[in-house]
């Protein structure tokens, strides 16, 4: 436990910023508004390089503010213009794909109105996405898709009705009577339920992987981690996965059982989860290792072979991070798990930290592995 907390607490402190090193390049005037933009919103823009402007209204504010990353780390501050707008660019290009942040208006803290906003860090944020070069994986095409609907489930554990999302295979509606295998996806901290089909467009990722025919297809459950009430540091310590593990195990599972044609055996289940959710999936996989046969840590810590009491109940064990990440630890424990026998793969998303364009490559490289 002591080392899951160790390396999740230090992958948190090494969240990216987004900004690469700051150069003299000469900003290209290509701007053009950040596909997440409100209807109609002209700001935030992004251009070729990766740079992000905005602009935002506030004629009577003293001082404005953008903050960037998980948490709002870093900031590009905004200078006032003749009209009362506030306008700034970000002093370096940003890191491709989905970025967190928000606005500091006179010390109080706002979403851009110009923008979506997403659920992270706790709060609902504003976002924006820099076009990542290798985005057609995930990009909205025309194939058949698949859909992502709302599940209430009675929780008697919590005594409460909880939420999941679930995702199921464009030919899930037509072959009636075919059973499918599924992945429980988990979230990050500051994150809910609907992250990974939001800003992780795993739905997307997976009716373009069907389409081209790289994956046999999988439905995939998607639910709170109960973990934002944790406080990272001290707070991780004292972590206990037994309730969220329950809900999961003893009260979801058997309802997606019930409810949709699953293949309901070990064999065809899998368990993977990013950053806090990854902590949670080897914490419960190794706790219950007769439920999952699949286990996947994104950006989420490592196995070990001693933590694997019998290897022949595990069928795949995938770890992955971003090159800005720890890539070394990720490429180590993947050899040691291969010198002990195990069926192990690594990835490693290059030019990506701690946020979801290195999660979105990481479902892209491990759904064609599952239930092989």
């Amino acid at each position: 436990m002591k080392k899951i907390v160790t390396l999740i607490s230090a992958v948190l402190l090494m969240v990216s910023l987004g900004y690469a090193q700051e150069n003299t390049t000469e900003i290209k005037e290509d701007f053009k508004p950040s596909t997440l933009n409100q209807p109609g919103k002209e700001y935030p823009m992004v251009n070729s390089q990766g740079y992000a402007r905005f602009c935002v209204e506030a004629p009577d504010a003293k001082a404005v503010s953008v903050s960037l990353g998980l948490g709002g780390r870093g900031g590009t501050v905004l200078q006032k213009a003749e009209d009362g707008s506030w306008m700034g660019t970000t002093a370096g290009p940003l890191d491709e794909g989905f970025h967190y942040y928000h606005l500091t208006v006179d010390g109080g803290v706002f979403n851009d109105p110009g923008t979506l906003n997403f659920y992270g860090s706790t709060r609902w944020e504003s976002g924006i996405e820099i076009p990542a070069h290798d985005r057609d994986f995930y990009a909205l095409k025309n194939v058949p898709h698949g859909k992502v609907q709302q599940v209430l489930f009675y929780s008697p554990s919590t005594d409460s009705v909880r939420r999941a999302f679930v995702y199921t295979p464009p030919c899930y509606e037509k072959e009636k009577n075919k059973k499918y295998p599924v992945l429980y996806l988990q979230h990050g901290w500051g994150e809910d339920e609907t992250a990974w089909s939001t800003q992780g467009h795993a739905n997307l990722i997976m009716d373009n992987l069907i389409a081209e025919g790289k994956i046999d297809p999988f439905i995939i459950v998607m639910t709170y981690g109960m973990t934002n009430e944790i406080k990272f540091g001290s707070g991780l310590r004292n972590f206990d996965i037994k309730p969220f593990q329950t809900v999961l195990v003893d009260e979801l599972i058997p309802y997606i059982d019930a409810n949709f044609n699953t293949l309901a055996d070990k064999d065809h289940r899998a368990m993977a989860g990013l950053s806090m959710g990854g902590m949670e999936t080897k914490m419960i996989t190794l706790n219950r290792p007769e439920v999952f046969s699949h286990y996947a840590l994104l950006s989420g810590g490592v196995y070990a072979p001693d933590d694997i009491k019998d290897k022949s109940q595990v069928n795949l064990i995938f770890l992955s991070c971003g090159s800005k990440e720890r890539p070394d630890g990720i490429k180590q424990a993947t050899a040691t798990l291969k010198d002990a026998g195990f069926n192990a793969v690594g990835y490693v998303s290059e030019n990506t930290a701690h946020e979801f364009l290195t999660w979105r490559r990481s479902l892209y490289q491990l759904a064609p592995l599952l239930f092989k």
